[in-house]
């Protein structure tokens, strides 16, 4: 369902931007990650650190479905609080 179809005010828009911004850190810290342990695989040396950058990029990549279900429940909460302040 989009968000955006739902008429809840100001808070919908402020809501829906904060959960954005932490999808987008969350991504970019995965890219990041996984770039950098990319990297030292071309380096024996660096191959461990390497390792440990992807086994953190994955742990970051379980996160985002976390966020999602976070901004989900939230979400909802908000909504049924507005539709029992319209029935009051």
């Amino acid at each position: 369902m989009d968000q955006k179809q739902l008429h809840i005010g100001k808070y919908d828009i402020f809501f829906k931007k904060r959960y954005e911004i932490m999808y987008n850190i969350n991504d970019f810290l995965i890219a990041i990650l996984f770039l950098i342990g990319s990297i030292f695989f071309f380096y024996d040396s660096l191959q461990y650190y390497g390792i440990w950058l992807f086994v953190i990029g994955s742990i970051q990549l379980s996160i985002r479905p976390f966020i999602r279900i976070i901004h989900n429940i939230h979400f909802k909460k908000h909504i049924e609080k507005q539709q029992k302040n319209r029935r009051s």
